[in-house]
């Protein structure tokens, strides 16, 4: 006796692998070096709560004291409230400390791994 699959049945799981796989592929953070820690502080742009990665745009000086611009990418914002993370926890203006995992082609930006308000007060781990 043969078995048949419907045609409706192969044309759903082929959409649905063509969908999955960016998926899956995007997630990798090949481009951090992840053995390498960098501890920088900087003022607020922006705090982009978005999916599937949230973003810190941060304003940094660099060792000649001008003001550079880095993007930080965090987790996305599911498991960012799961580690005590708000919407509003990083507001425009606002100078922070940020540990991060840097590009490794040497661009301003990285991983963001943790972020200590300037009260103090440390915001979940990001590792």
């Amino acid at each position: 006796m043969k078995s048949r699959m419907p045609g409706w049945s192969v044309a759903g799981l082929s959409a649905l692998l063509a969908v999955a796989a960016p998926v899956l592929a995007h997630h990798s953070f090949a481009m951090f070096d992840m053995q390498k820690e960098v501890t920088a502080k900087g003022v607020v742009k922006e705090f982009q709560w978005t999916n599937p990665h949230s973003w810190v745009q941060l304003e940094i000086k660099n060792d000649k004291g001008e003001t550079e611009e880095w993007a930080l990418e965090a987790l996305s914002p599911n498991v960012l409230s799961r580690m005590g993370w708000k919407r509003n926890s990083l507001k425009a203006g606002e100078t922070i400390t940020v540990v991060y995992h840097p590009a490794r082609d040497g661009s301003h930006g990285g991983h963001l791994v943790n972020v200590t308000l300037a009260d103090g007060t440390t915001i979940g781990g990001v590792q």
